[in-house]
């Protein structure tokens, strides 16, 4: 990911696009061939020497034609006809993105494989569901990372859409009118480059395809936050029915030896609040002064090559923490029985409900015995099976009934297949 970014890319690639312009003009007769012969053969640049030029006139295309030019000769007059620097600039830019989204789509796609081995392997893990913190119904391991890949699964399609909002190209001119060359040109070198011409431009491109680009690599990252910030929380001490990895010879704190935290999970979480500071900026690139003003400039060569790179990061080192994580199973167990039956208080609310009661009359059988299993610490079946207003309408069979973990976990296939897994 870092070559993408290198100074030797960037200006193989501004080479690149240059003598396909060349080509282009070539082709309608602009260039003569023994012209594009030469410059063919000659065209190179040295870095030092464009790093030189560069302190004097303080543009890089700049610095950098002058230094190509140096190497042609007197044809060198034919290179950058009727371009604007952004129109090599830019152009580079969408291939560099669309090169950079490959890599990171097949990050995403190596992660979904993970995910999916994990949840087949967890399918039918029983531990307890969490809202607000709080024990709420039984769920599977398996089910929390299925619904992981679902969602990794959408991030991917969005990245995909993202590499072609992203993979495009312009030469359209100082300010997109095509004054100085004809839209031939454009249309040679981008079917070259495996980009889409810009249907119209300024003397950029529109810069909120860079910004939904970011947004798309931020809410990536922010995804992985999710993943992480779980993981965090099923390591807690109190909860500890996951851990992510803790390699030998590592050392968890500097002052107690038992320590071992979840540093790897809160890495990712703190990365990518850094990744979507870089779609906040990229946003803020979007309105620029009339056809174009460089305060975005700057900004793109810090957060672009960053955030491809951070995500790429953050992709491969979760993708590491997922397969050397630490799965507690008894641990989940013993959680999920600590309310002594409290989970399944919304079965016998049901089954209440369907002997003919109201929902609110239900509602007060049933939350009086779970408070009671609250605060007294008293096992919510012992509680139900005393209660002789309950027992009106229930049997201790159909009690027993609604205490069935299999129940709540009946359609796991059918959730699994609507996934894909």
């Amino acid at each position: 990911m870092a070559t993408i970014w290198e100074a030797k890319n960037r200006f193989d690639t501004w080479l690149r696009i240059e003598l396909l312009a060349c080509e282009a003009w070539a082709e309608l007769g602009k260039v003569p061939p023994e012209a594009l012969t030469v410059i063919r053969d000659r065209a190179g640049y040295d870095v030092r020497r464009i790093e030189e030029i560069e302190r004097e006139v303080r543009h890089d295309v700049v610095a950098f034609l002058s230094s190509v030019a140096e190497r042609i000769g007197p044809e060198a007059r034919y290179l950058h006809l009727g371009l604007t620097s952004y129109d090599v600039v830019d152009t580079a830019l969408g291939l560099q993105l669309q090169e950079a989204a490959t890599i990171l789509i097949e990050d995403l796609e190596g992660l979904r494989v993970v995910l999916a081995q994990l949840a087949h392997r967890h399918k039918r893990t029983v531990m307890v569901g969490r809202t607000h913190g709080v024990h709420a119904e039984p769920i599977t391991f398996g089910l929390k990372l299925a619904l992981w890949h679902a969602e990794t699964g959408r991030n991917l399609d969005r990245l995909r859409r993202a590499r072609e909002v992203v993979a495009c190209g312009k030469l359209s001119g100082a300010v997109g009118t095509f004054a100085h060359l004809p839209p031939f040109v454009e249309q040679y070198v981008c079917s070259r480059l495996g980009l889409t011409p810009a249907p119209a431009s300024s003397q950029i491109i529109s810069r909120d395809r860079h910004a939904e680009f970011l947004s798309t690599l931020a809410l990536i990252a922010t995804s992985l936050d999710k993943f992480a910030t779980e993981i965090r929380h099923l390591q807690r001490t109190e909860v500890l029915e996951a851990e992510e990895p803790f390699a030998e010879g590592q050392k968890g704190s500097s002052a107690m030896p038992h320590k071992r935290n979840p540093v790897a999970c809160e890495q990712v979480s703190g990365l990518a609040r850094l990744m979507r500071s870089y779609a906040q900026a990229g946003l803020e690139n979007v309105p620029l002064w009339h056809e174009r003003d460089i305060s975005h400039s700057s900004v793109e060569r810090v957060i672009l090559p960053d955030a491809t790179i951070l995500l790429d990061y953050l992709l491969v080192r979760f993708r590491e923490i997922l397969e050397g994580l630490r799965v507690y199973p008894d641990r989940m167990r013993r959680n999920l029985e600590l309310t002594a039956g409290l989970v399944f208080s919304e079965a016998v609310l049901l089954a209440l409900v369907e002997k003919g009661l109201s929902r609110e009359e239900a509602y007060g059988l049933v939350q009086r015995q779970a408070m009671r299993a609250w605060e007294e610490r008293e096992p919510f079946k012992s509680l139900l099976l005393a209660d002789p207003q309950i027992l009106r309408y229930l049997s201790p069979d159909e009690i027993e009934n609604c205490l069935d973990l299999g129940y709540h976990l009946r359609h796991l296939d059918e959730i699994f297949a609507r996934i894909g897994l």
